[in-house]
């Protein structure tokens, strides 16, 4: 059972301002508050500085109408990245994951995204799959689709995330939801 501990003089005096401003629920009335001295000695009161008032957010900088929210956005050329969406880009390369283990999509990723970019390869293609749902016999319900959700986050760690320049969901025609286009930095050299 927790101990009580007893208000200090501050915390009583913004309890009490704060219980005089409630309102009953319904109807009903309230009994008047009840004030205890915890000052000390009687007649001796404490001088506490008042709180000053303030508004929620009143130091922050006032937001302008030209000020752009930071977004990740697209990295690559627009006009590619439209093509690329509508599935008019075809992929020069790929790889079907789904079926895999975690432990063995993870090297066969690394190698082919590195052998691709080595290769000047540009838009590839990582088929993760959707995932199906299993038995949950748990009370914490269970994730599937494992590749599908550590695929991204692979391709955005290193040694994979220095070489790839966008990230998006396939066209319907090229996987949809179960596939990924990986589009490539330049290779240097």
């Amino acid at each position: 059972m927790p101990r009580r501990r007893s208000l200090h003089p501050e915390e009583l005096d913004l309890w009490q301002a704060v219980a005089r401003t409630a309102r009953p629920l319904h109807g009903l009335s309230m009994p008047h508050p009840v004030t205890i001295d915890l000052t000390g000695a009687p007649g001796e009161s404490k001088k506490h500085a008042a709180i000053p008032r303030f508004r929620l957010g009143e130091k922050a900088a006032p937001f302008r109408a030209d000020q752009s929210l930071p977004s990740p956005g697209i990295q690559m050329d627009a006009k590619a990245f439209t093509r690329m969406s509508k599935g008019k880009l075809a992929p020069e390369a790929r790889i079907d994951l789904h079926g895999m283990t975690v432990s063995e999509a993870h090297p066969e990723l690394i190698s082919f995204i590195l052998r691709s970019h080595s290769e000047g390869l540009r838009l590839v293609l990582v088929i993760t799959g959707k995932g199906k749902p299993g038995p949950d016999f748990g009370p914490i319900p269970q994730r599937y689709g494992v590749l599908k959700h550590q695929v991204p986050n692979w391709l955005r760690m290193p040694p994979l995330g220095g070489a790839i320049l966008q990230v998006s969901d396939a066209h319907l025609k090229h996987g949809g939801a179960g596939a990924l286009y990986v589009y490539l930095r330049r290779s240097r050299g």
